[in-house]
């Protein structure tokens, strides 16, 4: 067996959203295949009794767990779910090193581990374990869920497809050869002076406040949640960013190829105005090709929602139907 490795986490409430006295919080690890110990959050509806059914919630890309996936775990202990909001390697509190990088593989595998640290907890039923992604851990939802069989239910809010962006940029208006060439050309010559130097450097977080008043409008709304509502001393895109080439790996490897051969239940949830929305239509669409199991799959779209109101907007989050739709398949 793997030995965790020693992390230094604050034991003080330092998230960006209210303690709720209707449930208990501590900090859990639990360690990937690959030797990283992840730092998580743990939430446990009071008085509860017996075994409960449990989420793993993580994301968007580049925040850390006492940001809004702390925030939904949160809710959903509220509502009788065992919850762990967990740092992905690389970043916050967990394990990893360097530091502040993302892989398709590995970060697949930590929502792998979350349901491994999930399915052996005392209060935990081992059968009715699901998995939440928000933002660009919403497309890496589904990447694990087409894994790993132990998952029942998966809810994806937000969600960015992060392969997708990378090899195409957003909107698709970067789908060349050339123009990946290009961004590869630029990664490499940044491997080179990396190795050179030892330096990984910063690819720079959000914008900061005011945002120019000419930035396209999901630009602000990042700044807004992360340089302002939501900011966060160890997330990423309130700060300095990924490393420099943190996330290349993503331009070379899709992570959405065998979704439509998902059986368990998915709830995709997406704003009607987030300029991501079409990342989360076309999810669905090709998760819905072919699949054997199409009549447990769902796509909600909140009209007039921009991409951060599903972050944060507690009048905006569709928890009663986040709620039933876990109820509903993890039993």
């Amino acid at each position: 067996m793997l030995k965790p490795e020693e992390l230094r986490m604050t034991q003080e409430w330092d998230k960006t959203f209210s303690k709720s006295d209707r449930v208990n919080h501590k900090k859990v690890t639990f360690i990937n295949r690959y030797g990283i110990t992840l730092a998580a959050d743990q939430y446990t509806p009071k008085r509860a009794q017996g075994r409960l059914p449990a989420v793993a919630v993580c994301g968007p890309f580049g925040a850390v767990k006492e940001q809004c996936s702390g925030l939904y775990a949160q809710t959903l202990a509220e509502r009788g779910f065992v919850t762990v909001a967990f740092d992905p390697s690389f970043t916050g509190e967990s394990g990893g090193n360097p530091r502040y990088t993302a892989s398709p593989d590995i970060n697949t595998e930590d929502f792998q581990a979350a349901v491994d640290f999930l399915s052996v907890q005392d209060n935990v039923d081992p059968g009715r374990i699901g998995i939440l992604g928000i933002c660009g851990w919403g497309g890496l939802a589904l990447n694990t869920a087409a894994i790993d069989t132990r998952i029942k239910a998966t809810v994806v809010s937000t969600m960015y497809d992060m392969s997708r962006v990378a090899a195409k940029g957003y909107f698709d208006e970067a789908d060349s050869e050339e123009a990946r060439h290009q961004a590869r050309e630029a990664y490499n010559a940044a491997r080179t002076t990396i190795y050179r130097s030892g330096d990984y450097g910063r690819v720079g977080g959000c914008m900061p406040l005011p945002v120019p008043e000419d930035a396209p409008f999901f630009v602000k709304d990042y700044s807004e949640y992360y340089k302002g509502r939501a900011y966060h001393a160890r997330s990423l895109n309130s700060n300095e960013g990924w490393n420099t080439i943190g996330t290349m790996s993503f331009l070379n490897q899709p992570i959405l190829q065998y979704t439509n051969e998902i059986r368990s239940a998915v709830l995709i949830i997406h704003g009607e105005k987030a300029h991501s929305c079409y990342m989360g239509r076309d999810a669905y669409a090709h998760m819905m090709e072919g699949n054997s199991n199409p009549e447990n799959k769902e796509l909600m779209i909140i009209a007039g929602a921009v991409h951060t109101d599903l972050y944060d907007n507690l009048e905006v989050i569709p928890f009663d139907k986040i709620q039933n739709f876990f109820r509903t398949y993890l039993k």
